[in-house]
Order: structure tokens, then C-alpha cells, then sequence
């Protein structure tokens, strides 16, 4: 069963006097606002690399929960910052590195095989395999 999502982005003027707006299909984005200053000059908006980390912070997240569930651990609670490192490359911007910064409150594991789990997570999870050209580090704490 192939499950479809989507996501859409208006734009209009040049680069960096241009404005845009992102909205999703659930509605949860409608019409939030971005452009140069919000992705370059920290501006109040959004922009596609805090998009791409809210995305994989979330996807990570409830792929590991499973993952704890099923090893017999129970999550009490599971926080993931993902920090997505945007540079200046050959002429143009690359994103060189995703940072996944996790903060787990687990019961019924150790801090071994909870490191473990995270690692196999952060390999699997769908928006981890669809970013596998991109270096990703993870970084464990427990609660």
C-alpha cells in the first residue's frame, strides 16, 4: 500500500527580494511564509532545511519508539533536535550534515542497547534512507 503525501510552495519575484509561502495538504503548513531572509538572515519564517529537520527529527523518532517497543522497553518520553548544517559549496549551498540530537527516558533498557537501537534507527527510518547521501551523526542522552 503506497501512501501519498504532499507538500506545495508559491513563489514570486527574484531571489532575494522574492517571497514564498509552504503549506501541506493536512493543513498543518498553510501558507507559512519564507524567503532569502528566512533561510539566510534568520528572519521569522520557515525554510526548507528546518523542514527537512523537522521531518527527520519526527520520522526518527516514531520509527525508534517501535523499535524500543518491540526489543520490550517501554518510552516514556523520546525528544529529537535534528540539526541540518547548510554550506556554501562550488558555487552554490549543499546540505553537508544532518546532526540528531536525541534526549531519551526509557525503562527497561540499558544505555548499550538503547545506543544500539538509536543507530539501526537512524539508518532505517524512511526520511533517513531518503537522505542517505547526506553524513548523519547521533548523539544519545537519557533522561
Amino acid at each position: 500500500m503506497a501512501i501519498k503525501q504532499h507538500g506545495s510552495a508559491h513563489w514570486t519575484g527574484g531571489l532575494k527580494d522574492g517571497k514564498g509561502t509552504i503549506s501541506s495538504k493536512s493543513g498543518a503548513l498553510k501558507d507559512q511564509p519564507y524567503g532569502f531572509n528566512t533561510r539566510f538572515e534568520d528572519k521569522p519564517g520557515t525554510n526548507p532545511e528546518e523542514l527537512i529537520g523537522a521531518a527527520h527529527a519526527a520520522c526518527f523518532t516514531m520509527a525508534l519508539s517501535k523499535a524500543l517497543s518491540d526489543a520490550g522497553m517501554t518510552v516514556d518520553s523520546l525528544d529529537t533536535r535534528a540539526e541540518v548544517t547548510l554550506d556554501q559549496q562550488d558555487g552554490g549551498f549543499s546540505i553537508t550534515g544532518i546532526q540528531l540530537h536525541l534526549t531519551a527516558k526509557v525503562s527497561g533498557s540499558n544505555t548499550e542497547k538503547l545506543q544500539k537501537l538509536a543507530e539501526e534507527t537512524k539508518e532505517t527510518c524512511p526520511v533517513s534512507k531518503a537522505l542517505k547521501a547526506v553524513p548523519m551523526m547521533l548523539t544519545v542522552n537519557r533522561d
